[in-house]
């Protein structure tokens, strides 16, 4: 039942993983492009630590496999943050024109 569930979770999380980057190729703009695949990266990765969640044999590896999924919320919020900022910068500066 366990190995069922493993994998429903995992293609559940592949499906979204394909969706980000389906976003990332086809949306026109940084911005929207950046939404698509920090969200839909982000569940799937979800969708994938607890699918292997039900094959750990100890609380050490869930621990492990729930601290992987916070780190990388949290370096793909700010990588994302610091993307758009410098998106928004460079547009700004072409919009202002030569000096």
């Amino acid at each position: 039942m366990a190995d069922l569930v493993t994998i429903l979770l995992s293609a559940a999380g592949l499906i979204f993983f394909i969706a980000g980057t389906a976003g990332l190729i086809r949306f026109p703009d940084t911005h929207s492009r950046l939404h698509a695949l920090t969200k839909a990266d982000n569940l799937g990765l979800g969708l994938l630590i607890l699918g292997l969640a039900f094959q750990a044999d100890s609380w050490m590896t869930l621990g492990k496999l729930a601290l992987i999924w916070v780190l990388a919320l949290v370096a793909a919020g700010t990588t994302a943050q610091l993307v758009a900022r410098t998106a928004l910068d460079e547009k700004r500066a072409a919009t202002r024109g030569p000096k």
